[in-house]
């Protein structure tokens, strides 16, 4: 089991790694990570991928905008990812994103804390958004294309 501090320098590293555009696979990251001296598997590496909202994009691994920027609305930086936004009943509304970003965009949405969002359920390109009824849901429609444009 990893400590606090180790789980943190290991995560930074994947970081810098991301940032310098150097990773491709996520094998790619576990050499490059032992080389660092890191004691890392695939698993440890693909768990740490999601916890940090790391998207796949033009066949790299990329970082997600800042946590601040996106808790304070300025989705701009996701609006790539977000191809079609459609209501599905009364309650539920359903986000369609490029393969691997739904993840990091459901987080998006989550830390923004719309307060007619109940919760974010999301796979590997398809989010699925409760709302408290049909108003909350066309708020939240409406809502999600502004800051979306889509």
């Amino acid at each position: 089991m990893l400590s606090d501090t180790q789980q943190f320098d290991r995560r930074n590293a994947i970081v810098q790694f991301l940032r310098n555009g150097l990773v491709r696979k996520q094998g790619d990251l576990v050499h490059l990570l032992q080389r660092d001296g890191y004691a890392v598997t695939q698993s440890s590496i693909s768990r740490d991928l999601r916890d940090l909202g790391v998207l796949k994009a033009g066949g790299r691994y990329v970082m997600p905008p800042e946590e601040s920027a996106r808790a304070n609305g300025n989705f701009g930086a996701l609006a790539q990812f977000v191809r079609q936004i459609l209501p599905a009943g009364n309650c539920l509304t359903v986000v369609k994103t490029t393969i691997g970003a739904a993840a990091s965009v459901a987080v998006a949405i989550d830390k923004a804390e719309w307060p007619e969002v109940v919760g974010t359920i999301s796979g590997d390109d398809t989010i699925f958004i409760a709302t408290h009824g049909e108003p909350a849901q066309a708020q939240l429609i409406t809502r999600l294309r502004s800051n979306f444009r889509v």
